[in-house]
């Protein structure tokens, strides 16, 4: 029953900090610090990732008419050719993560899955958000549909640096670059959430596929409840966002990133002495 509590624990702080820009990462290094679950290694490893398969949940469910190109109209199946050059953009957008991903995704972690590296990478970003925002008056790009093959790409270059970097922030990543590019606050947050999509269910099969579906019974349970949670909690912090951003810039979050970030340094300061 405890394991089942500290899952519920896991699946808030995923559906929070997934959609976030504030590293989702370095929440979950701290959490598993202080709520540790009594798990297999190769368990946890995959449950931090497969968790995501709950907050994507929440992103196809809110914004299922948005991304779902068949549409029926007067006893027909219609295709809608927006819809279907989104899904184009968002393809081109992932290949770069993608196949970076695919072959050096466990390098990386090694290389670079330690306190350090995660706190300074919430940290610059931190950093880039504020700065980002203080200079960014105007946008360029307003819709989704204005978004051009060469920006998607150029995003995805940016996705592709919190595939290396933990810590960095696959949203924040994302979004950072957007508005760097010129694309306004609402898109930026949109197209990160549509980009998720196939790049949280392609790096969930993957773990799936190595921990080869080995699970016991506690373990399916834990992992159901966290993605349970995990979804519940997105439906709300995904709208919440998008009425934010409306409103105000992402600047608070690059503040949050930076003290989390001390926090994480502070944290592996203590643990080395």
């Amino acid at each position: 029953m405890l394991e089942i509590i500290k899952a519920i624990f896991f699946g808030i702080v995923e559906g929070i900090t997934e959609w976030l820009p504030i590293s989702s990462t370095g929440h979950m290094i701290l959490l598993n610090e202080i709520v540790k679950l009594d798990v297999s290694k190769d368990f946890y490893d995959m449950f931090q990732v497969v968790i995501q398969l709950g907050a994507i949940i929440a992103v196809v469910i809110l914004f299922w008419k948005q991304i779902f190109p068949f549409k029926k109209k007067k006893d027909k199946i219609c295709v809608d050719k927006n819809i279907i050059s989104l899904w184009g953009k968002i393809i081109v957008a992932c290949v770069p993560a993608a196949i970076i991903g695919i072959l050096f995704d466990e390098v990386f972690e090694k290389l670079f899955y330690n306190y350090v590296c995660v706190a300074l990478a919430l940290i610059i970003f931190g950093i880039l958000f504020i700065v980002i925002e203080n200079k960014n008056k105007k946008t360029k790009i307003n819709s989704l549909s204005e978004l051009t093959y060469n920006t998607v790409l150029l995003i995805g270059v940016f996705q592709l640096i919190a595939a290396i970097f933990p810590g960095t922030s696959r949203s924040g990543a994302t979004i950072v670059g957007a508005l760097l590019l010129g694309v306004s606050r609402t898109v930026a947050a949109e197209f990160t959430f549509f980009l998720a999509i196939p790049v949280m269910f392609g790096a969930s099969l993957l773990k799936l596929l190595k921990f080869s579906f080995a699970f016991t019974g506690i373990e399916l349970t834990i992992l159901l409840v966290g993605m349970f949670v995990a979804f519940l909690t997105s439906m709300f912090i995904i709208k919440f966002l998008m009425g934010y951003i409306k409103k105000h810039d992402f600047k608070v979050f690059g503040y949050y990133r930076i003290i989390l970030g001390f926090i994480v340094l502070l944290y592996a300061f203590f643990q080395a002495l």
